[in-house]
């Protein structure tokens, strides 16, 4: 009987450090491709999926905007943005206020 805890407890021993073995090396694969692909030049602004497999993105290159369409296996420019339309969306998406769980919760109440 003492055996088979002592057994189980190194089982769970052995896991956890599995698992957090696994979860540190994600972790530190993860910081070397986000350095590698992080670039001062170009930027993904936004990305809205129109498809399972068609995406359209907002792309900052330099002082340059552009659209594009990003298929499985294409990516077609769809055309060159102002500055200030990607200026005036960002202010928008930052005026829209946040409502909380309070806040609806007493509408709801009364």
């Amino acid at each position: 009987m003492l055996d088979s805890i002592v057994q189980l407890f190194t089982v769970l021993l052995i896991f956890v450090f599995v698992l957090a073995l696994a979860y540190i090396t994600t972790k530190f694969t993860a910081g070397l491709q986000k350095g590698r692909y992080q670039s001062a030049n170009v930027e993904i602004i936004e990305t809205f999926k129109i498809a399972p497999t068609k995406y359209i993105q907002v792309v900052r290159i330099g002082e340059k905007y552009f659209s594009y369409v990003v298929c499985k296996e294409t990516v077609t420019l769809l055309g060159e943005l102002a500055k200030d339309d990607i200026t005036e969306f960002a202010k928008n998406s930052e005026n829209t206020a946040m409502v909380s769980f309070k806040d609806i919760f007493e509408k709801l109440r009364k």
